[in-house]
């Protein structure tokens, strides 16, 4: 039993440790490819207003009544000629957003400009669903996609559209920037990997040549490129990745540009964090069931394949991180009885080291702010150890997901509310959108906390210190998922 116990825990760490060094792969990419070869500089000639094209800005939006507003007022004053766009507000809501909608149309539409608010009788395809269902009114020859909570830069499109000067460039993907990265903990942590995704692993995925992604929003994309890979699906819960893949592998192009900012507004709530975990989680294991069949089966190299494979399946890292967790337990007082030495276990800090690496290059190296480097160094060195047992603490709910998605079972589109929420005096505490019902996961979240402290105690008092710093990782995670969980509920 012993034996068996082992070969599950070094099972679930040789996937991790797998799935770290494909990540220092793209570090790699990043630094000597694009860090150091500088392959990202932004194109700074301009368009002449009169040659520009005609574009469609498609804004989905669902029951998004404390944001919608400002979204569609930054929108109008873009610096792009007004009568070279028209904006389709895709407004699929259930309460009073489609009120302010209505009027914020009416408002802008008496002012000149070409704006339509689009709903529809129900909601079938979720977000997917209404860009497609709202395609055949695009006038534009490009399609620039915004979410709810984000605030454009007024020269998006003309920082954008150059780009597709190259015919084979189907999109245009922005980087995120965070409007209220320093609000909570949960926001400074949500950033701290989404800095790692939109540095290390776009940059570097373009850098080496693999397969990159639309991240959904802030990106523009050319309506035949949309057409010609097969349009918009709602098989999956994360179309955006799903069109990407299958527009790459008709031969189109994605640019990735780090340099322009487009920022947005991060979950400020705890449920809300975990219905979009949730939605990425179970979307990204959807894609992969679907899409990596023709991924090996299309003419990419094999490290092409490859890469594609680690991004596709990405999402389920968390099942193995969750396994490992779980196993390390009984395995603390099976050491001294497997056949093998257990010192052969200190191998897998290489994947510590890889994921070090790569957050400390997105974050310190490549930090998009003004502070100094010595401040950067010391916020990384005091907030990574804590996003790591978050990660870990997310670890049972990202499971369910991700098994979700690996089984095929459907769930509805649970989009993230956003409560316009840009600094510290902002508070969600009395805003609508809060979870109404804790999820069940809250409950055995607190349970794991109780048993993962319960082995800390029993590895002091066995004397046996092997799992200890791991341990108090996972009861600090757990505990604190737990206990915002419950707080944010609370709150409604």
């Amino acid at each position: 039993m012993s034996n068996i116990i082992l070969f599950i825990y070094v099972g679930a760490l040789v996937y991790i440790t797998v799935y770290c060094l494909s990540q220092l792969h793209l570090l790699y990419h990043y630094k000597v490819n694009h860090w150091y070869k500088g392959k990202n500089n932004l194109i700074t000639e301009s368009i002449p207003d009169e040659s520009l094209p005609f574009v469609t800005i498609q804004l989905p939006i669902f029951n998004e009544l404390y944001v919608v507003e400002r979204l569609v007022d930054r929108i109008v004053q873009f610096d792009y000629p007004k009568d070279k766009f028209e904006i389709h507000l895709l407004d699929d809501s259930t309460d009073e957003t489609v009120d302010i909608s209505r009027r914020k149309v009416e408002e802008y539409k008496k002012q000149g400009f070409n704006i339509e608010l689009v709903t529809r009788e129900n909601r079938t395809g979720y977000k997917a669903g209404a860009l497609k269902d709202a395609m055949p009114m695009a006038r534009g020859e490009y399609i620039a996609i915004f979410d709810a909570d984000f605030l454009p830069k007024l020269d998006f499109l003309k920082a954008t559209i150059p780009y597709f000067k190259d015919e084979k460039v189907g999109v245009v993907q922005t980087r995120w920037e965070h409007i209220n990265q320093n609000y909570s903990l949960i926001t400074r942590l949500q950033a701290l990997q989404l800095n790692v995704h939109f540095t290390v692993e776009q940059s570097g995925r373009k850098a080496g040549n693999f397969m990159l992604q639309f991240n959904g929003t802030a990106g523009v994309w050319r309506r035949k490129c949309i057409d010609g890979a097969g349009g918009w699906e709602a098989d999956t819960l994360t179309e955006d990745l799903d069109l990407s893949y299958r527009a790459q592998l008709k031969g189109w192009q994605i640019v990735y540009l780090e340099k322009f900012g487009s920022p947005a507004e991060l979950p400020a709530e705890m449920n809300g964090l975990k219905s979009q975990q949730f939605r990425w989680m179970k979307g990204g294991a959807e894609n992969a069931r679907k899409l990596l069949p023709q991924v090996w089966k299309s003419s990419l190299s094999f490290g092409q394949k490859m890469q594609s494979t680690f991004h596709l399946m990405s999402s389920g890292v968390f099942l193995f991180i969750f396994i490992a967790g779980i196993f390390s337990v009984p395995l603390l007082f099976a050491l001294n009885t497997v056949t093998v030495d257990p010192k052969f276990l200190t191998i897998f800090l290489v994947s510590l080291v890889s994921v070090i690496s790569v957050y400390y290059v997105a974050n310190v190296q490549a930090r998009l702010d003004n502070e100094s480097y010595l401040k950067t160094v010391l916020k990384f060195v005091l907030i990574f150890p804590v996003f790591l047992s978050l990660s870990m603490g997310l670890s049972l709910h990202n499971t369910v997901a991700v098994i979700q998605g690996y089984r095929g079972k459907k769930s509805a589109f649970i989009r993230t509310p956003k409560f316009n929420i840009k600094g510290i005096k902002d508070s969600f505490g009395q805003r609508k959108y809060l979870a109404t019902k804790l999820p069940a996961t809250t409950i055995f979240e607190g349970l794991l906390a109780l048993y993962f402290l319960g082995a800390v105690i029993a590895g002091i008092y066995v004397q046996n210190l092997t799992f200890l710093l791991f341990h108090i990782a996972l009861t600090f995670g757990f505990g604190t998922i737990c206990y915002y969980s419950v707080q944010h509920y609370r709150l409604k």
